[in-house]
């Protein structure tokens, strides 16, 4: 394999392979390299921590990691086997959430991991939807695990309606440079009374998921405790994702488009749709 200079998701989509049944896996060993293991024994290390986390997830685990064996040449048309590990998308995901957060590629693979996962959990055919599809697609699932967030957030000790806003403030803030609820309604011309989420095209939706569930996931994880330490974690992590964004060479979230059509508006134009195909 050639040497990585520069790195942009399509590293980790030349490293996929699709099986005879036309699933998708990665290899362990290769993955190893793009993420710059240069010692196999390490990787296995954060190899075992993601299947604590895959376990702990309450995921099969046989689902996930395969481990197999491989023949590769050694030099003189000589060959050896070496152990190796057939990995899902879910478990390049856990892997790369468990790998060193100071490597660049690092960064990299938690953003296309994670957004490329739970575009799969979503629905299949997820790449085949049109933009109206997505936006349905990936509004829902905030809806839902913004519950799970509110849960974590209390645990924490966010109790309060009005100490939770204030939470959810500190998260849009990391991910929008700074811009709160009440700046980016007002950037979006929005009413008070419009939610800033069904005024959002698929990509930035994508990137308010994966600042939702990355909190969650810290809030538990590291069983932050107090408000104060809440709303600093929920920033820094919405912070970490604009840098994440950044480093792609993506758009800021507050520069992207408003679309002109509302969450609410499209929902009603599939009911109409259902409805005449009754």
């Amino acid at each position: 394999m050639e040497e990585i200079n520069m790195y942009n998701e399509q590293v980790f989509e030349e490293i996929k392979h699709i099986n005879e049944e036309g699933i998708e896996f990665w290899y362990a060993r290769e993955l190893q390299f793009v993420l710059q293991y240069t010692e196999w024994r390490n990787f296995l290390k954060i190899i075992e921590k993601a299947k604590i986390t895959c376990v702990t997830s309450e995921n099969t685990l046989e689902n996930h990691f395969v481990d197999v064996n491989k023949m590769v040449e050694i030099g003189s048309s000589a060959v050896r086997e070496i152990q190796d590990i057939q990995l899902s998308r879910y478990a390049c995901y856990l892997i790369v959430m468990n790998g060193d957060p100071r490597k660049e590629v690092i960064a990299l693979g938690q953003t296309y991991f994670a957004i490329k996962t739970r575009q799969q959990e979503l629905i299949e055919n997820y790449d085949e939807l049109t933009e109206d599809q997505k936006r349905l697609a990936i509004r829902n699932e905030i809806v839902n695990h913004n519950k799970s967030l509110a849960e974590a957030a209390q645990q924490a000790g966010v109790i309060e309606p009005k100490d939770y806003a204030i939470f959810q403030n500190k998260g849009y803030q990391g991910l929008y440079g700074g811009l709160g609820v009440k700046q980016i309604h007002e950037r979006k011309g929005l009413k008070k009374s419009q939610k800033i989420l069904d005024h959002m095209g698929s990509t930035e939706l994508a990137a308010n998921l994966f600042r939702a569930t990355q909190t969650e996931e810290k809030l538990r994880r590291d069983n932050i405790q107090g408000k104060e330490n809440a709303n600093r974690t929920h920033y820094e992590v919405g912070k970490k994702v604009r840098k994440t964004i950044k480093e792609l060479g993506g758009t800021m979230p507050e520069d992207l488009p408003t679309p002109q059509k509302s969450i609410k508006q499209i929902e009603a134009q599939q009911k109409s749709i259902e409805n005449k195909q009754k």
